[in-house]
């Protein structure tokens, strides 16, 4: 028994040492903040609104962006892009407004979504509104 406890005795200064090591220390790093994403909302028309068809509707949309500034904004109708504006020769701002004109055809429920960039294609997160389009 003599055999095992003297190995141990003599590593154990050792054996302190290192796990008060391990114990002071952290495998943590100071995360890099994040900077906020760009935003983008819808102005006009209201969510479920309801639109006769074949009526040529004006979508209002809002992008902001307070660290680098809109580059472009996109509108999609049921997954399918409809248009993307941008300012004019690659320009950027920090409150970007467009207003998009689109068709509104078909029957039924569709969804429009948004999505805004900033030039380093950063994007939003998607923002949907509902449309019910309803026989004239």
């Amino acid at each position: 028994m003599d055999f095992l406890i003297k190995p141990i005795i003599r590593l154990m200064p050792y054996i302190i040492i290192g796990i008060f090591l391990l114990s002071s220390c952290t495998l943590d790093a100071t995360p890099i903040p994040t900077p906020d994403l760009p935003r983008v909302q819808f102005v006009a028309p209201p969510n479920n609104s309801r639109v006769v068809n074949n009526t040529d509707l004006t979508i209002d949309l809002f992008a902001q962006d307070s660290t680098v500034g809109i580059a472009k904004i996109e509108l999609y109708a049921d997954g399918g892009l409809v248009k993307e504006a941008s300012l004019p020769n690659y320009g950027v701002q920090a409150d970007f407004r467009v207003q998009i004109n689109w068709l509104a055809s078909g029957l039924g429920f569709h969804v429009l979504s948004a999505i805004a960039y900033r030039p380093d294609g950063t994007r939003s997160d998607e923002t949907f509104l509902s449309i019910e389009i309803v026989d004239g």
